[in-house]
């Protein structure tokens, strides 16, 4: 808030100016002319002299409230980015699984948010410097203003971060997974696996104190949701028929995306979204250089998806002949995944050049994927993992305060921990309730065995 000028009554000068108009037919018009130019040049001078004294900085009261504003206007942002898993995975499985990725999200937002509230986010943050772990305690405000900040509004964004990992697994095991399994995968996602993880770094744990640097999540988000997703499609194979004999997959009927409109939909929502996702990770707005960052960050999160776009349209033309149209919405995603980890210290150009070779891991990840038969069916594992990865390793390119060997120590701490932990949850679920649905129910389709609600259906 800033401090309002100086209290000095421009009113008189206005009441002198008024006189010397009523008495105007008594004096002279030379008198009067000098006496009205001589007292404008006075209302002008104080009027600068009233500018000049005012202060520039704003109060501690003032950046509590943009602060907190800043954390809310960011969850509001990356909360639409819910939205745009749920379109982007509805539109790449098929007609009979739609339904099921629309119960997944809008649960999996749900669960997620409840489990971060009682366990999670203290779990992250009340971890002692330099330690492993924080408290399995439920969250509650301590809000003071020397603090910066409003707890709630913290806590507020941070929660939707959680959700956006979860929802990185939802889409690679579409259409095989049983929906409760999934949700239970969630919660423990939610609970223990991310919170723990993440709060090595942004709680103050033991990779913050050795240098890593993650700005706002190529690896403890991404990467994080990434590797995850890579146990669960490990664990439970392709969808039957996916691959021929030779290895090779089948993309069109039965294999075919829904609806590509919702695809893209789905990733515009998730391109807008990261603006609040990486700008607001700035984590403060009551500074000019604070604003300024935000802004540069804003810049170099847009052209690095850009960058992703193009390059993607580029490559696929070159060396398959045709102009991909989800290998362009998947190099859009990749490109803004390998920026995350660093979007602010860049310059523009080094920002494109991130967010095209994301875009090409992307390319030549998928199709190792494919190679291997491992059947990612909306290409989460390329786009979140892989590129993650890299925009976390080339984080020193620009920022001079950490290194290569910390980043990639970072890097296999958190990857090696969300894999290793979500293929023991899975293979606990799988042994137990069950993880796949039957091979009858997968050629019903998810959206009849599981939600008994068709998304599309003919009528007369």
């Amino acid at each position: 808030m800033l401090i309002s000028h100086n209290s000095f009554d421009l009113s008189a000068v206005l009441k002198i100016l008024m006189f010397i108009k009523t008495t105007s037919l008594k004096k002279g018009e030379i008198m009067i002319n000098h006496l009205k130019k001589i007292s404008l040049s006075l209302l002008i001078f104080l009027s600068f002299t009233n500018l000049a004294s005012a202060e520039t900085t704003m109060s501690a009261e003032g950046q509590y409230i943009f602060n907190s504003l800043g954390f809310y206007l960011g969850g509001v942002l990356v909360a639409f980015m819910a939205a745009g898993f749920c379109m982007l995975e509805s539109g790449l499985v098929t007609t009979k699984s739609v339904s099921t990725i629309a119960a997944k999200n809008i649960g999996k937002f749900a669960i997620c948010s409840l489990i971060f509230f009682f366990c999670g986010y203290n779990l992250a943050y009340g971890i002692p410097e330099g330690g492993f772990i924080g408290s399995f305690s439920m969250w509650s405000d301590a809000s003071e203003l020397s603090t910066g900040y409003s707890d709630y509004s913290d806590w507020f964004f941070q929660t939707m971060f959680v959700c956006a990992t979860a929802s990185i697994v939802s889409g690679a095991v579409a259409e095989r997974i049983k929906i409760w399994p999934f949700f239970i995968f969630a919660a423990i996602m939610a609970g223990i696996i991310y919170p723990i993880s993440m709060g090595w770094q942004w709680g103050g744990g033991w990779l913050a104190t050795s240098g890593f640097s993650d700005f706002a999540g190529s690896t403890l988000v991404h990467a994080c949701g990434g590797a995850a997703a890579l146990a669960g499609v490990i664990l439970l194979g392709a969808r039957e028929g996916r691959f021929n004999k030779k290895g090779e997959t089948k993309s069109l009927v039965p294999f075919a995306a829904s609806s590509i409109p919702l695809v893209t939909l789905g990733t515009f929502l998730l391109w807008f979204g990261w603006f609040g996702f990486n700008g607001f990770s700035q984590l403060a707005m009551g500074t000019f250089d604070d604003v300024n960052a935000i802004s540069k960050i804003a810049v170099n999160t847009h052209l690095a998806g850009a960058a992703g776009t193009v390059t993607a349209a580029v490559v696929t033309r070159l060396l398959g002949g045709k102009t991909d149209i989800v290998m362009m919405l998947n190099g859009a995603l990749a490109g803004l995944v390998a920026i995350t980890a660093e979007p602010l210290t860049p310059s523009p150009v080094l920002a494109i050049a991130i967010g095209a070779v994301g875009s090409i891991i992307m390319y030549f990840g998928t199709k190792f994927l494919e190679s291997k038969k491992i059947d990612d069916v909306v290409g989460a594992i390329p786009v979140h993992l892989f590129a993650g990865i890299f925009g976390t390793l080339v984080v020193p390119l620009s920022n001079p305060d950490t290194n290569f060997g910390t980043q990639l120590t970072g890097v296999i701490a958190v990857c090696a921990f969300s894999f290793i932990l979500s293929y023991i949850t899975f293979k606990v679920l799988k042994q137990t309730i069950g993880l796949r649905i039957s091979s009858q129910a997968e050629k019903l389709g998810t959206d009849v065995a599981e939600v008994g609600v068709k998304a599309y259906a003919i009528r007369d």
